[in-house]
């Protein structure tokens, strides 16, 4: 098997969660027996947030490495980089990480938010806790853009008024940043929804308080904010900003308790356990499944296998859907508190079918 997550680069702290994930969970099947037997042997890259390495290491793991099942991508513009490598070679990517939805390939399987689980829970609590005036901001590719467009619709559905739009690079200058706070707060807004993605969006919420702007009563909202930048930035910068995500480290199972204690004791007592981490964990347990009753890496018999199958994931039991390779999750709002975890708000009452072309556009999935 093939990992890619980058360690180095804008990205390197989700991806470095993705990593720490993937690898906890392949050392815990090694140390039970392996799968059929024999040891999980992964073959490592470091992308370092590049697309272009992304692509290039796809192309060295399916062919020079001889590999046909990869782990890997955080940002869209990296699955998006790899994809025609993966489907041209038919082989099969894990894609842990949220995104913007809109896609399908039989040689993805997608266990991260698709946006009717998350975008859509999202948009509903912030009406109803803050108010209907929107500001969008977003780092300048495929994933914020469309991500922005679905919270677009969403509150002009809902009868809401997106009074700012605006982008950044994905490596932003601090002025670049201080231009859009400003902004902001010239025109006040009821919430900022923000998909500025890895350095560009820890800088943007620390402007966001030295600019005097208050969470309390103008939180930023997002899909991608974990605890990891919270640590960063410092919880008294970040406590009562907003996050939609199926997992937070404070979610109370049996599961996340072991998988948090495990987390920790091998990467370190203060590491940041996060969405990123989890869905990388658990999708590393589904995939051993799927070769224990496959008995094979190829791409159509594991995938075959994997369809269907459930796990008791730290956020709660998941399931691959049968229909489109995305997965049963479960929606959560949580608010960063004073100690840098987050406080689970609302939480859905099951887990969520996947519906990453919101053909239902349903707004209520409790």
């Amino acid at each position: 098997m093939g990992v890619l997550f980058s360690r180095k680069g804008h990205m390197q702290m989700p991806e470095t969660e993705h990593f720490r994930g993937t690898a906890l969970a392949i050392e815990e099947i090694n140390l039970s027996g392996g799968v059929n037997g024999r040891a999980i042997e992964p073959v490592c890259y470091d992308p370092e947030s590049s697309p272009e390495l992304y692509r290039r290491y796809a192309e060295r793991l399916l062919t020079e490495d001889g590999i046909g099942t990869i782990f890997g991508c955080c940002a869209s513009s990296s699955r998006k980089a790899i994809l025609a490598t993966v489907e041209r070679r038919n082989a099969l990517l894990w894609y842990p990480s949220l995104y913007e939805g809109f896609e399908y390939s039989p040689n993805v399987i997608y266990t991260g938010a698709a946006p009717n689980q998350n975008s859509l829970q999202l948009a509903r609590y912030l009406f109803a806790n803050f108010g209907r005036r929107f500001y969008l901001v977003g780092s300048d590719y495929i994933y914020p853009r469309e991500s922005n467009r679905i919270m677009h619709d969403v509150v002009g559905r809902e009868g809401g008024e997106v009074v700012g739009e605006t982008y950044v690079p994905v490596l932003p200058h601090e002025d670049q940043i201080r231009r859009v706070v400003e902004d902001i707060r010239r025109k006040a807004p009821d919430v900022v929804f923000s998909t500025v993605v890895g350095t560009g969006g820890q800088a943007f919420y620390r402007i966001f308080r030295e600019a005097g702007l208050d969470p309390r009563t103008m939180p930023v909202a997002s899909l991608t904010f974990a605890e990891g930048e919270v640590a960063a930035i410092g919880p008294e910068l970040c406590a009562g900003h907003i996050t939609a995500a199926p997992y937070f480290s404070t979610v109370d199972t049996p599961a996340n308790r072991r998988f948090a204690a495990a987390y920790r004791a091998r990467f370190g007592h203060d590491a940041p356990v996060t969405m990123y981490a989890e869905a990388a964990y658990f999708q590393i347990h589904v995939f051993a499944e799927a070769l224990r009753r496959a008995g094979s890496l190829d791409t159509q018999r594991l995938v075959d296998a994997a369809l269907g199958t459930e796990y008791d994931a730290p956020q709660g039991r998941i399931r691959i859907d049968p229909d489109n390779n995305h997965t049963y999750l479960h929606p959560r709002i949580g608010v960063v508190n004073a100690h840098g975890t987050f406080d689970v708000a609302w939480e859905a009452r099951a887990p969520v079918k996947p519906d990453p072309y919101l053909v239902d556009h349903v707004y209520d999935h409790a």
